[in-house]
């Protein structure tokens, strides 16, 4: 079940980085471009279901927080 939850998020935070990586591309936007590179990435380098969720809130939040 464990490995169910992380592949879902995953790919829910997949989807979100395409979104912020294509409007930073776009836009030329330097925060959501990196955001959505991350987004892609930090998937594979977490473990535990919780720590993932809590990551990828924060990173979905930051070009809210953070304008360039």
């Amino acid at each position: 079940m464990d490995d169910t939850s992380q592949l879902v998020w995953g790919i829910i935070f997949g989807a979100i980085g395409l979104g912020y990586f294509t409007y930073g591309r776009k836009q030329k936007a330097v925060v959501p471009f990196l955001t959505g590179i991350a987004l892609f990435i930090f998937p594979y380098f977490m473990s535990n279901v919780y720590l993932l969720v809590l990551v990828g809130i924060a990173l979905v939040a930051l070009p809210y927080f953070i304008r360039l």
